[in-house]
């Protein structure tokens, strides 16, 4: 039996914003699009369920070094919450464990309920998540029957607002929720049950906004594939840029004589950088407009190298 022809793999740089589909977990769908670009190093940014879609930055290459930047990053959320059903994971990926007649639930109850759920609030991770516990993801120990204790964690919610009430025994809520990194969509659909004591679970979730990135701007891996069919697989130029994960941080430009010394790990000095905040994180970039990487500033008016960019 003849073996697969071995995939040249290349330097790719840059984001690609994937509309991750329904089914694959967040690394089945990095290694996808990495296949499909032959690229050396790729990483996510943030992992979604299988049961969920939307947004899901990739990063490429050289963007790998500021993926941190969007793992802490906040997101959005459209999601659709069943009433009067509960499961042991908060959505439909577990066995049920209550079912009761939500018809009773009013609107000006969810709404009521749903207040208590924003702004500052502390919340218990659930069981069926990535976090470990003596080196354990606690989704293996919940399947296995195992429960553990979980410490409760200061997330912040931007925004829970309620688009659509539907009511009946089986009533379902539509919501957009704005949430700060680490914030458990599932669990806050299983504390809304808990207050309005009915049980909610999840059905359905879409990411719609991952730190500076939006559904405007991401490509399925159907699409991807068909551009690179179209356009040849070296033209890459639909990739976002590698300092987009940092985009929000201010800029700077060096003095042409002064690239090489910064490319080379020294700090260096022009007195623009005298009127910038101490330890503020800047981009730089050269006088030919190339990102050469993030720098913090030094209170003798210096950029410090932090993170350098080597293409």
């Amino acid at each position: 039996m003849s073996k697969k022809p071995r995939i040249e793999r290349r330097p790719v740089h840059g984001v690609l914003v994937l509309d991750k589909p329904l089914g694959l977990s967040s690394n089945q769908a990095l290694q996808k699009a990495k296949y499909l670009l032959r690229a050396k190093k790729a990483g996510h940014t943030g992992a979604l369920d299988p049961l969920a879609s939307g947004v899901l930055p990739l990063c490429f290459g050289e963007a790998t070094k500021f993926s941190q930047y969007l793992l802490d990053s906040d997101k959005t959320y459209l999601a659709t919450f069943q009433l009067g059903l509960e499961t042991e994971s908060g959505d439909l990926d577990a066995p049920i464990v209550k079912e009761c007649d939500a018809s009773q639930v009013t609107v000006e109850q969810v709404e009521s309920a749903i207040e208590l759920f924003t702004g500052d609030i502390e919340q218990v991770p659930p069981m069926f998540s990535a976090l470990k516990h003596q080196g354990q993801p606690l989704y293996k120990l919940a399947r296995n029957g195992v429960q553990v204790e979980r410490k409760a964690r200061s997330v912040r919610v931007y925004r829970y607002q309620l688009h659509d009430f539907r009511p009946g025994e089986k009533a379902q809520i539509d919501v957009e929720i704005a949430c700060s990194k680490g914030t458990y969509i599932r669990s806050l659909a299983l504390d809304l049950g808990f207050k309005l004591g009915v049980g909610a679970t999840v059905t359905s979730l879409r990411r719609t906004q991952a730190g500076p990135y939006d559904l405007s701007q991401t490509m399925s891996l159907e699409e991807l594939s068909t551009k690179l069919e179209q356009d040849g697989d070296d033209s890459i130029d639909f990739l976002m840029p590698i300092d987009s994960p940092v985009a929000d941080l201010q800029s700077v430009t060096l003095p042409d004589f002064t690239e090489t010394e910064f490319s080379h790990g020294q700090s260096v000095f022009d007195a623009q950088f005298c009127g910038l905040p101490v330890e503020q994180s800047v981009r730089v970039f050269s006088t030919g407009g190339q990102f050469l990487g993030l720098g913090s500033v030094t209170d003798d008016g210096r950029i410090q190298p932090k993170r350098l960019v080597v293409l």
